[in-house]
């Protein structure tokens, strides 16, 4: 079983980490053929493409500028410990023992419109980068065509590698970053959570920052608890979810959560 998340814009290369265990991105020769297309573009370039404010086209233009392999421990970071965003804070790497990273490496893959699909301890720079920008680079039309069926292909690889019989992909991604996994090239059955929250009319829906912390949280549940089988997902109950066998499916499990009192 793999689980896949997506990145996230919020980046911190300053706190401390706890290993110094690292890999190399599969992709990085693909990462540094976007990069050197990223190179000929000036910030207000990068201001239009990414739809950013100045400042942050001028920061991420400063970034593709100073980015260079070979990649070290002194000029990268561990993914995992890299990304900040809501996925991220949920997830709380940083509590992670030997034993919950090594489980991680084999199991969570983090999906990447630079990296294209990233092991948690693969060494990246810091760049801003969404799989859903239309980056024309050697003749493709955007970042899903770049790609196009090497992500599944290397997570086919990985699944592959795996002792379970069931081929099975958490999706615990975002809709704009697992468009670039090619279903058809897929050799996997797909399971995606869904979260959702009580709101003050009584309902339950989807609230885009609880749903984002929640995949982080799952993400983190599964890598400490060594989950290996789909049926042991609807176990999950971290910070108040139950499953919902009404609303859930085959490959759509939902997971409710009350308002709190």
């Amino acid at each position: 079983m793999l689980t896949v998340v997506s990145p996230a814009k919020t980046l911190d290369f300053e706190s401390r980490v706890r290993t110094r265990k690292f890999s190399q991105p599969r992709f990085l020769e693909d990462s540094a053929r976007l990069v050197e297309h990223m190179k000929t573009l000036d910030p207000d370039d990068l201001s239009e493409l990414m739809d950013i404010n100045p400042e942050l086209a001028e920061l991420n233009w400063q970034r593709y500028a100073s980015w260079g392999t070979p990649f070290s421990l002194r000029n990268a970071r561990q993914a995992i410990f890299a990304f900040r965003g809501d996925v991220y804070l949920g997830l709380q790497a940083e509590r992670f023992g030997t034993a919950e990273l090594n489980f991680a490496q084999k199991h969570l893959r983090i999906l990447s419109g630079l990296y294209g699909l990233l092991r948690p301890l693969d060494l990246i720079q810091p760049y801003r980068l969404e799989m859903g920008r239309q980056v024309a680079v050697d003749g493709h039309s955007g970042l899903y065509d770049f790609w196009g069926s090497r992500l599944a292909e290397s997570l086919n690889e990985d699944l592959a590698a795996q002792p379970q019989k069931r081929k099975l992909l958490v999706n615990l991604a975002s809709i704009e970053y697992f468009e670039s996994v090619d279903k058809e090239a897929l050799e996997a059955d797909v399971i995606t959570p869904v979260f959702k929250d009580q709101t003050a009319r009584g309902d339950y829906r989807v609230l885009s920052f609880l749903a984002k912390r929640a995949r982080g949280e799952m993400a983190a549940w599964i890598i400490r608890n060594r989950v290996n089988a789909g049926h042991a997902l609807k176990k999950f109950d971290e910070n108040g979810y139950r499953y919902s066998a009404e609303e859930s499916t085959a490959d759509r499990l939902v997971f409710l959560r009350d308002r709190a009192p």
